[in-house]
């Protein structure tokens, strides 16, 4: 079986129709940002209390999400609640439309009340998000530190520095 086609605007749609409060990170916000590197997948940070992870749990529920795992790239279903999702720190999923990629503290950062502080809310091909700054986009790929990020951040430093930072 193939991968499903990346479409992330579904995956942000899906997310919003289930009233799902959330932080783009990652690859997607970077591009949002001004990147010009692809990425073909979804990562997010969602506010931890038990409501809005409930209504997580729905909306992956809505876009059948399972587990993906390199052994396992069709995914592998999983039953989910706001309480089982709470405990796991990272969750690589792959969707209906896509990898959607779910972490409560990303690397350098601490979580979803960290990022909404300078995010901005934007209009992303249909869906409103609250996408983080690119100055948070850059902590966290420092942090994390791997051979992907690093060959990312000097274009992402430039961007900054042309915005002023």
């Amino acid at each position: 079986m193939r991968e499903p086609e990346f479409e992330p605007e579904k995956l942000l749609l899906a997310l919003g129709d289930c009233g799902v409060k959330f932080v783009l990170i990652g690859g997607f916000a970077a591009v949002i940002h001004g990147s010009p590197y692809v990425t073909t997948d979804i990562d997010v940070v969602p506010a931890k209390d038990a409501a809005n992870l409930g209504r997580l749990s729905e909306a992956l529920r809505a876009i059948h999400a399972k587990v993906w795992t390199a052994s396992e790239p069709e995914g592998i279903p999983f039953d989910h609640n706001a309480a089982s999702l709470a405990e796991v720190a990272v969750w690589n999923l792959v969707t209906d439309f896509g990898h959607l990629d779910v972490t409560f503290t990303p690397s350098g950062t601490y979580g979803y009340d960290d990022l909404t502080r300078d995010s901005v809310h934007l209009e992303i091909l249909g869906a409103k998000v609250d996408v983080s700054s690119l100055a948070d986009v850059v902590r966290s790929k420092e942090a994390a530190d791997r051979d992907k990020d690093r060959l990312v951040l000097p274009v992402l430093r430039r961007i900054l520095e042309e915005e002023g930072h």
